[in-house]
């Protein structure tokens, strides 16, 4: 018993110091850098559908293929993110499956990598993956996992709102969290911020972009509340001062009760 608080207090005392330690070697983009990686809602914008790409099989392709009668989810980001990318596709997922529409017959659901260096065999592993989760076969047609070269990517990002930065020391992007829906005619008509979506907003994006319906901003607050910033290891704020202040308390309860047993073992029987 003795021993095993002990473990724990020291596992816990490793975490602070190693999350402590990360935070201050992986900062390297600058705050004014930082606060520039945001979604932008560009609500109405038109797409350039002839921009090229090349899917998950190694073919050459251009966005007009999946905007044909269709609505269209559009997810930006990277496969080999160690962050957010994996938590906004799980969410996609999550949310995808409670609701009746299936990308394939209802919509399309199209991933960008933000990287160029990334390839379709790293693509295809991620959709799998993903289709395996999401569980519904039939909807494999509907799903595109997309890479591309810097100019591509770099204009469709922009026409999507979507401000992203590389760093060069921890070869990482620091990116936002989100998703577009897009109208089956490729213009831009609600933005989904964050990591987790409710079913019933998704559905309703979807339904309106397919009516071709033009949505109203919506409020970020969210993504700026609590978001994770790959580049400098930081949460936000709020989430990391109680994170920390659990840890803290946890160690002080630990600690109280190691010493209430030696003292409990101290005393004469």
């Amino acid at each position: 018993m003795n021993r095993h608080c002990a473990n724990i207090v020291i596992s816990l005392l490793t975490f602070a110091i190693q999350e402590s330690c990360f935070a201050v070697q992986r900062e390297s983009l600058r705050v004014g850098e930082l606060a520039q990686i945001r979604f932008e809602q560009k609500l109405d914008q038109q797409l350039s559908l002839a921009t090229e790409f090349v899917d998950e099989k190694g073919k050459a392709v251009t966005l007009d293929q999946y905007f044909q009668s269709k609505p269209v989810v559009l997810v930006p980001g990277y496969y080999s993110c160690p962050m957010l990318c994996g938590l906004v596709a799980n969410g996609l997922v999550e949310a995808l499956q409670d609701i009746k529409a299936t990308p394939g017959r209802d919509f399309e659901i199209v991933f960008l990598s933000i990287n160029p260096n990334e390839t379709p065999s790293l693509a295809i592993e991620k959709r799998n993956s993903y289709l395996k989760r999401y569980g519904r076969a039939q909807s494999a047609k509907g799903w595109h996992f997309l890479t591309g070269s810097e100019p591509s990517i770099h204009t469709l990002c922009s026409q999507l709102g979507f401000h992203y930065a590389y760093d060069l020391r921890s070869k990482e992007y620091a990116h936002p969290s989100g998703l577009v829906v897009a109208t089956p005619d490729g213009r831009v008509a609600r933005y989904l911020l964050g990591v987790t979506y409710s079913a019933a907003d998704l559905n309703s994006a979807i339904k309106s972009a397919s009516a071709r319906q033009i949505s109203s901003p919506i409020k970020d607050l969210l993504l700026l509340c609590f978001h994770y910033t790959p580049i400098s290891g930081k949460y936000g704020a709020l989430v990391m001062a109680l994170v920390r202040g659990t840890a803290v308390l946890t160690m002080i309860g630990l600690g109280g009760g190691i010493y209430f047993v030696h003292r409990n073992r101290r005393k004469p029987a």
